[in-house]
């Protein structure tokens, strides 16, 4: 099944109701996308949607992992990933109008005529909405960074002598711009 046609529903087949559908979703569903800050993406996505006269409730349930690297020390950490998602789309005339005009990010509209949607362009953003900000090794029982010590240390040294930075020849020439923006 083409990749695009994998993640398209086809909602006027659909009686009203609750129908349940899943989604593995690995590093090839991100190509389309461009390059990403984390791979071996191992995720299930569930899709519940009830289907009602006129619009229809969706509600996305993210499970899985990622891997990427630690912000701290740049080695490699596995993300556990874990969120939940709701979106409403309703069936209108107009729904290039509604949507520009639509605050709730949570509410989407589509053409009444249309017969199908994709989710893939959703289950992105959810995938993307559930990597924590801040991706940092865990810490052990006793309150210690499990982060890669000689970074830490190095990190320590930059923190407890600054000036040892800006003394580096190699940043000396960046002191020319210092005055030029006033």
């Amino acid at each position: 099944m083409n990749q695009n046609r994998a993640y398209e529903i086809a909602f006027v087949g659909l009686i009203p109701g609750l129908h349940e559908l899943e989604y593995r979703i690995e590093d090839k569903f991100f190509t389309s996308f461009g390059p990403q800050d984390f791979e071996n993406c191992n995720t299930l996505v569930k899709l519940k949607l009830e289907k009602n006269q006129g619009f229809m409730q969706l509600h996305f349930d993210v499970d899985g992992k990622v891997e990427t690297i630690c912000d701290r020390c740049g080695n490699p950490l596995t993300v556990q990933l874990w969120d939940e998602f709701n979106l409403i789309v309703k069936l209108v005339d107009d729904p290039d109008t509604m949507n520009s005009n639509e605050e709730d990010p949570d509410i989407f509209y589509i053409d009444r005529h249309e017969s199908h949607f994709s989710v893939a362009a959703w289950i992105f953003e959810f995938i993307n909405l559930s990597i924590p900000l801040q991706k940092i090794c865990k810490e052990t029982e006793k309150g210690e960074s499990t982060c890669n010590k000689e970074i830490l240390d190095q990190l320590q040294k930059f923190r407890s002598n600054p000036n040892e930075i800006s003394n580096n020849k190699i940043w000396k020439d960046l002191d020319k711009f210092k005055d030029l923006g006033e």
